[in-house]
């Protein structure tokens, strides 16, 4: 079977890519091929594709895809898109969770626009968990219909990252559709792994020694505990466990804030970029430039490649044996 063309929405840095492509190296394990090959790139976040760029030697498109015509996508055979989730997202309580009412919300609506018009093999895609109680639970119906409409046998599930060699505990809704004239009947594999006691632990991923503008100040110590009964906040990680969610407002963490921390020999600090990566499961030789508040935003909206690196994999798998 010759390669399987991959027209890539909503790219950023290239999570997604990384997982559908394989051939790369996370904590030693090799991630074999995944017979696939990107040939189209699509992003509004001009620092995003900067990094998409430098690590796959593709140019993405930085247009609004609701500006870019079918026409004007090379053919492909997988569409692959993880459409913005900010709408979706359990923690988008300020304002409240908008989902499809909020224009970010209704841009699945381009995936089932290209979807129509070029009739690829597959896609995949992806969201928060949240997506899935967004407006009432009436959001998600509706995006599985519009899938449904496009001329696709949709499949979905939950997944969490650390059930896939992340260490991370990061839970994501991928939806699977097959073009229906190909009569499959599509279903997820089962996670290599089950017990969290068996999941990759933060500790095989942090540095020994960072730079001191990671760590926070005595200062910002201080007001955390004062106020730590009440603010359930400041979450230093348990590193014999997988890291808590990272998201994409990492350099602006604070001891206040949800987000991860860590708390090596009594001081607090924050992760670093390459951390960050590594928590996400990029592998070493992924390159990240820019400032470090690109890097932190680019890589807190990806998502795992070796947890997608599966869903890939099974999606390969069942076209060879359908298409060969």
């Amino acid at each position: 079977m010759d390669k399987l063309k991959v027209a890539s929405l909503f790219c950023g840095c290239g999570g997604t890519d990384v997982g559908l492509l394989g051939d790369f190296v996370f904590l030693n394990k090799h991630y074999e091929s995944n017979n696939m090959k990107i040939v189209y790139a699509n992003d509004i976040d001009d620092n995003a594709c900067k990094l998409f760029q430098e690590n796959f030697n593709i140019t993405p498109d930085n247009r609004d895809i609701r500006n870019v015509k079918a026409e004007e996508i090379p053919d492909f055979d997988v569409l692959t898109g993880g459409f913005p989730c900010q709408s979706f997202s359990i923690v988008a309580q300020n304002p409240k969770r908008l989902g499809i009412k909020d224009d970010r919300g209704k841009l699945f609506f381009e995936m089932c626009r290209i979807l129509k018009a070029k009739q690829p093999l597959c896609f995949i895609a992806e969201n928060v968990k949240g997506i899935i109680s967004a407006n009432n639970k009436e959001a998600f119906p509706l995006i599985i219909k519009e899938f449904e409409n496009s001329g696709y046998n949709v499949t979905h599930t939950i997944l969490n990252s650390m059930n896939y060699g992340v260490p991370q505990k990061r839970e994501r809704v991928i939806i699977v559709g097959f073009r229906k004239g190909l009569n499959i009947n599509f279903s997820f594999s089962d996670a290599p792994i089950i017990d969290e006691n068996d999941c990759i632990p933060l500790s095989q991923i942090i540095e020994e020694k960072v730079d001191e503008k990671y760590y926070f100040s005595e200062r910002a110590v201080q007001g955390m505990l004062k106020n730590r009964t009440t603010m359930n906040k400041g979450r230093a990680q348990d590193i014999t466990k997988p890291c808590n969610t990272v998201g994409s407002h990492l350099a602006k963490v604070s001891l206040n804030s949800t987000d991860p921390v860590l708390k090596v020999n009594g001081r607090y600090r924050r992760f670093t970029p390459r951390e960050v990566a590594r928590i996400q499961s990029f592998p070493e030789n992924f390159r990240l430039s820019g400032s470090e508040a690109v890097q932190y935003r680019a890589l807190g909206n990806a998502i795992p490649p070796v947890m997608l690196w599966h869903v890939a994999k099974d999606v390969t798998q069942i076209l060879k044996q359908r298409i060969s």
